[in-house]
């Protein structure tokens, strides 16, 4: 297994995603890091698989622990900014379908994407990319992130309380590999090219 890696992408010019990057930067690694256990740095969080309305009501709206999500398996998960939105929906959710068969190739149990949606929004979205190799979960209230100190305030291009743009490579609970782009408008280190170089 190649050696974790951590990668920081150049500060984009565009204001509104500048913003406060350098505080960011700081303390963007103080919860989770290489190393660190993902269930144990987000206790009681749990997140929400995509679904239909209709689905949501049936199941009662259930939630998946994390336990369920990460322990015993081993699991590349990537978060951004938002379901529909431009980088995301062009590039980084394309990067880890187009590669799938190469991380299951690896040993890789799941590909999941997640983002600060409800999990409503990211059935439509993974409906519309038929990106159905990867599992999407949604993190509606933001908790998942702000646990792990990957959150972002985005209000400035009318997106409210979202997400860093990262991955990580996640065995039985630990991080193995953490990329956490600089600023969300950036996809420079948390592509699925990038993170199956270093599994």
């Amino acid at each position: 297994m190649a050696s974790a890696i951590l990668r920081r992408s150049n500060c984009s010019s565009m204001q509104w995603m500048t913003t406060g990057v350098r505080a960011v930067v700081s303390r963007a690694f103080a919860s989770v890091s290489v190393g660190a256990d993902v269930v144990d740095s987000a206790p009681g969080v749990s997140l929400q698989k995509a679904r239909t309305w209709d689905e949501g009501v049936s199941s009662n709206f259930s939630t998946t622990p994390l336990k369920d999500i990460f322990k015993g398996k081993k699991v590349v998960i990537f978060g951004l900014p938002g379901a529909f939105t431009g980088v995301c929906t062009k590039a980084h959710v394309p990067s880890y379908k187009n590669n799938i068969d190469k991380f299951k190739a690896k040993g890789i149990d799941s590909v999941i994407c997640v983002s600060v949606n409800d999990p409503y929004v990211m059935k439509g979205w993974a409906e519309k990319l038929e990106a159905n190799d990867i599992e999407f979960y949604g993190d509606f209230n933001g908790s998942f992130h702000k646990s792990l100190e990957l959150d972002k305030d985005l209000s400035a291009a009318l997106l409210g309380p979202r997400s860093q743009r990262w991955s990580a490579y996640v065995e039985d609970g630990k991080v193995k590999v953490l990329n956490v782009e600089t600023v969300p408008s950036e996809f420079k280190v948390s592509g699925g090219d990038v993170i199956l170089g270093q599994i």
